[in-house]
């Protein structure tokens, strides 16, 4: 069975950081594509950044560029999404989801999902 949990998320202040991480198990992580998205209540899932699977192409969004840093650790079947200089924009919930595609951006390139961690960002 695929699972993916997310953890990391909480509440911080604009201008802080916060870590999110991915655990991934069930399947070979090292062939799959890792995606972080986000919804904000009342607005679409949107796509934040993205990893192919062997790390080396990346993928993020132009709200995220040069805050948000996202790697994987396929030792540990885990990916991260370092984010930095949060503003009360990033608030929503954030998701990690697995894509057999190289790189992926679009939801429906995912197939597995996780339940999301709330990321808070106050002003």
């Amino acid at each position: 069975q695929v699972r993916l949990v997310e953890s990391g998320g909480g509440l911080v202040q604009a201008g802080g950081s916060l870590r999110l991480s991915c655990a991934f198990s069930g399947l070979t992580f090292s062939g799959y594509a890792i995606g972080w998205f986000r919804q904000a209540p009342g607005k679409e899932r949107e796509s934040v950044a993205a990893i192919s699977y062997s790390g080396s192409s990346t993928y993020y969004a132009d709200s995220v560029k040069g805050r948000f840093t996202i790697s994987r650790d396929n030792a540990k079947n885990t990916v991260y999404l370092q984010m930095n200089s949060l503003k009360p924009e990033d608030t929503a919930v954030y998701y990690c989801a697995a894509s057999p595609d190289r790189i992926a951006v679009t939801t429906t390139r995912y197939n597995y999902w996780g339940q999301g961690t709330q990321v808070t960002v106050s002003s």
